[in-house]
C-alpha cells in the first residue's frame, strides 16, 4: 500500500528551494519586494523542509503567467475595446505613447497592477465608472501625473495600482468621456 502524504507535508528538494529563491529575486528586481522582505523570504525558502514551509514565501507574488508585457521601441501601444486585462500588465516603450482603455475590457481581478516603463512618451489610462486608482508609486522625471479619481480601495469595485516611471511624458488617468458627460448633468 503506497504511503501518500498530504500536500502540505511533502518534503521539498534543493531544486525546489533554488527555484523559489530565483522567483523571489525576480520579484525583487521587478519592484514587488523590498530588500528587507527579500532577505527574510530567502531565509525562509532556504530553511523550508516542506511545501507548507515554502509556499508562504511566494504566495502573494504574481505568477509569471499572470504578467502580460506590452513592448514597443518606437510605436504606440494601444489596448481598447473588449480585451482581457491580466492581473499584472507591464507596458514598456522607448519612444511612444500608451493608451490603456479598461472601460470596455473584461476584468476578472478585483485589483490589478499596471507597471509603466516609458522613456519618451505619455500614458493615458481610462478606467471603468466607479473604479479607484492608486498612483503613489508612479514616478515622472520631466512630466506630470494627472488623476482626479478616488484613490482608496472601494469594496466590490475595481482597484488599479499604477507603478513605474514615465520619464519624459505625462500620465493621465480618467473615466470614459461619455460617462463624465452623463455624470455632470
Amino acid at each position: 500500500m503506497p504511503n501518500h502524504l498530504p500536500e502540505p507535508l511533502v518534503r521539498v528538494s534543493d531544486e525546489d528551494r533554488d527555484r523559489t529563491v530565483s522567483r523571489l529575486q525576480q520579484a525583487f528586481a521587478e519592484g514587488f519586494l523590498t530588500s528587507a522582505e527579500l532577505e527574510d523570504r530567502i531565509e525562509r525558502a532556504l530553511t523550508a523542509r516542506s511545501r507548507a514551509d515554502l509556499t508562504p514565501a511566494v504566495a502573494d507574488l504574481p505568477d509569471d503567467h499572470q504578467v502580460v508585457r506590452l513592448t514597443s521601441t518606437g510605436g504606440h501601444l494601444r489596448r481598447t475595446g473588449d480585451w482581457q486585462v491580466p492581473r499584472l500588465l507591464r507596458a514598456e516603450s522607448e519612444y511612444g505613447n500608451v493608451l490603456l482603455d479598461l472601460s470596455g475590457a473584461h476584468i476578472e481581478h478585483p485589483v490589478i497592477d499596471i507597471d509603466l516603463r516609458l522613456a519618451y512618451g505619455s500614458a493615458t489610462i481610462v478606467l471603468p465608472p466607479g473604479a479607484t486608482v492608486n498612483t503613489d508609486e508612479a514616478l515622472t522625471t520631466w512630466g506630470s501625473v494627472s488623476c482626479k479619481l478616488p484613490g482608496r480601495l472601494g469594496r466590490g469595485r475595481l482597484h488599479v495600482r499604477v507603478t513605474g516611471e514615465v520619464a519624459y511624458g505625462h500620465l493621465r488617468i480618467r473615466h470614459p468621456r461619455r460617462w463624465l458627460r452623463i455624470r455632470r448633468r
